[in-house]
Formats: C-alpha cells, structure tokens, sequence
C-alpha cells in the first residue's frame, strides 16, 4: 500500500479495513510473541498489535527493540477495541523501524527547568503539540478577521533605532559601526503606513527587556498589531472585542477535544460569546477595587494585584480605558474633557489572566507629543521622522496590540505563559 493515512483518519475506517501510518513510538510493552506500540502523529496516537506470527521475524524483533520516540512505517487492519485509545488498534501486516531511538531522556515527572532545557524535545509531548495547534488557529483567526474588514496586512522593521514603549526594556543590537533596538512594537511604523494604506495589520514577534520572572512575561513574544486611520478610542475598542470574539469562535469550531483535553472547558468560552463585555473607565475600576477593600490611589497602573482583584467581580473579558496620562506612553493623547486622563484602554480577561490586549488613540499634537517625550527623558530630534507624520495631513487614527501568547494561555488555561511558545525566552532562558 503506496499511500498512507494520519492516525486520525485511520481511527474512522471500519473493522478489517486496510490502514497504513507512520509516525513515532508513543508507549511501547511487549511480553512474548505479542507487543503493543502506541504510535503517535500530529493528528492522535492509535495503539498497534505486533504478533510474532503474522510478521517477517526481523519485522517482529523491531517492533519489540523499538524504544520510544522510534520512527516507524505500519501498515495493517483496523480492529474495534474499546480499551484501545480512540477504541480502534491496528494489528499490523507490516512493522518498519526507520530509525531505532535511544533511550529517551525525559520520562515522568521530572521538573519544569528540565523540560525547558529539553524543550527540543519536550515539544514532541502531546500538551505542548495541542497548544501549538490551537495556537495555529489562533493567528490564523486573527489574520482572517481583519483581512475580511478590508485591513492589509504591513510588515515593519525589526530593527529599529528608538523606542516604542520605555527605554529601560529596550534590547540593543550591534549594527555595524552603530547602535539600534530590537522592535518593542509596530506602532510608530504602522502609524506612518495610515496616511497611505488606512487600515493595517500585522502579526510579527517583538522584544521586551523586561526583569520580571512572572507566569505572564517573555522577553521575546507575538503582538498582533492593528493600527487605522480616522478611528477613535471608542471604535479600537469595539474592534478589540470584536477580534477577540471571533478568535474565540475559530478556536471552538476546531478545538473542542483539544481544549478538554488540556483542561479548559470548552462551555466557560462559549459562554462568553453571547455576553456583552463590559467597558469601565479606570476610575471606575479604582471605585471597584475600594469597594473591596483595595485603595490604589489615582495616577497609579494596574498590575497583577490590582488586576486580579479587579477581575474577580467579572465573568468577562473587561475594557478599561482612559488610564492616568502620566503613567502613559507619550504617544497617548490626553482627553481633552479630563486632561489627566489619555484616550487609551486595556482588555483584561477573567481568570487571572490580567493584560491581553492594550491601545489608544494616537495623539496628533505636535507640540503635545514633543513634551511627553522631554519629560521620558527622549530627545523629540531622534523622531523628527514620526513628528512628520503629524506635519502632512495628520488625522484622528488609533491602534492596540494583542499578545498572542496572553490569548492562548487564557483560552487554553494554562497555568505558564512559556507553554503558549515553542521555545520562551525569559529574563533567565535563551536556549535552547
């Protein structure tokens, strides 16, 4: 038999149907004339029956020697088994060992450093292959969702010579004879791309240098960036839900068994989906936060604590808006009804999770924008480029940012932001 099937397709033919599958040794046992190799591709794992009599002696001896995480080539006969996983097994005809492993260095319950540090190999194990493909549909979700509004995708540099969002996180780069900065954003890039294309999007890795050792920080991680032109806080804000919503619709279409099997049940999600999500002003959410005990005085952000708390009086994803302007980027514009406000805002989900999406109306004040950037301490000359922006038919335009890995540890539950990666990169990790 020339073709073969995934197992997953396998596990739907009917008794005594013909199969044939590769993939890699899952569990292996085997006692006599019989062994019982639970092989696994990227669709499931399927349970074959190797029996001395019906296979070639050396065929027989391969799948007996074979250790876990061996390549194999089988083909067979579909059998019902109710205590087979899936409740089919193949009883093979043909047992190939393309290549023999050697013993597998990660077993049972060894630490999470040690996973880390044999990431290489650990993606191989069934938690992380499920996260990595609803992390698939995830991005695919996102860039459906704004390529059917009329948004073109833009691609921005990643090396770029000044800072998006606070020195103090920036990575230097060496760049020939001079200095530049790994992207900590899109932004100043795609509010150039506005004035010519209207509506942008991309989905592209970005570089924090922050210290923190949290379940919910990388130093290297996914932002899906959306920026458009004559768009206002209320509209990104509305976008912002909307987007999420339709990730979350994608997401249970595809991955009902998947998110079960993580733990996540799927009906928390599917709730939410008929739901309206709230938005409150960050004033609002310090009123919340008082009436539970928690005073945060005025000017001072959100963190986890006050985030965590805040959460726990919603079963929605929550918008928070117009946050104190000092504490804020100097791209933020003040409200001009509350001028210690800027017109931005924050999705934060349940759970825990806090962050996971963040925006703003762009300011379009020269003069405003000059000063934000004296008072963090920039030089307004190294921006003369984005200042132009402002000089040449300058309109109202907004933009935020969804952390990829923020969505997916939510959506799945997962209890480390590292699993939503395939290889994080931390304060403390850069391999392998």
């Amino acid at each position: 038999m020339a073709d073969y099937q995934k197992i997953a397709h396998a596990l739907q033919k009917s008794e005594g149907e013909p199969v044939h599958i590769r993939g890699w040794i899952y569990r292996t046992r085997s006692s006599g004339k019989l062994a019982f190799v639970v092989v696994r591709d990227e669709s499931t794992i399927i349970q074959v029956v190797a029996e001395k009599e019906r296979l070639p002696d050396e065929e027989f001896a391969g799948a007996q020697k074979a250790l876990i995480e061996s390549s194999v080539d089988i083909e067979g006969l579909i059998h019902e088994d109710e205590r087979a996983p899936g409740g089919r097994e193949i009883h093979a005809t043909s047992f190939r060992v393309i290549q023999f492993a050697e013993d597998f260095p990660i077993t049972e319950d060894h630490s999470t450093e040690f996973l880390l540090d044999n990431r290489h190999l650990w993606l191989r194990s069934r938690r992380l292959t499920t996260i990595m493909k609803i992390r698939h549909t995830v991005v695919g979700a996102i860039h459906e969702f704004f390529r059917s509004r009329g948004f073109y995708e833009f691609h921005p540099p990643i090396l770029q010579p000044s800072q998006c969002e606070g020195g103090a996180t920036l990575f230097e780069v060496k760049y020939y004879g001079d200095t530049t900065y790994l992207s900590q954003s899109w932004q100043l890039y795609a509010e150039a791309a506005v004035f010519a294309l209207e509506r942008v999007y991309d989905v592209a890795p970005t570089f924090r240098a922050e210290r923190s050792k949290t379940s919910r920080h990388l130093s290297e991680f996914w932002m899906a960036e959306m920026e458009a032109a004559w768009m206002e806080l209320d509209e990104a804000t509305q976008y912002a839900k909307d987007e999420i919503k339709f990730v979350l619709r994608r997401v249970l279409e595809h991955h009902e068994r998947d998110l079960a099997y993580l733990g996540r049940d799927p009906e928390i999600l599917r709730a939410l989906l008929d739901k309206e999500w709230p938005t409150i002003k960050y004033r609002e959410a310090l009123e919340v936060l008082a009436e539970h005990g928690m005073d945060v005085p005025f000017g001072k952000d959100l963190r986890t604590l006050e985030e965590e708390e805040l959460m726990r009086h919603f079963d929605t994803p929550v918008v928070v808006t117009h946050y104190p302007k000092e504490t804020m980027a100097f791209y933020k514009p003040r409200d001009p009804q509350h001028p210690d406000e800027a017109l931005c805002f924050d999705m934060l989900a349940p759970e825990g999770y806090g962050e996971i999406v963040g925006g703003s109306q762009r300011s379009t004040d020269i003069e405003e924008l000059m000063e934000s950037l004296e008072q963090q301490g920039e030089d307004p000359r190294n921006y003369e480029w984005y200042l132009d922006l402002r000089r040449y038919g300058s309109v109202p335009h907004s933009g935020y940012g969804v952390g990829v890995e923020r969505l997916l540890a939510w959506i799945c539950a997962l209890d480390n932001i590292k699993d939503a990666i395939a290889f994080p990169r931390t304060v403390t990790r850069k391999s392998p």
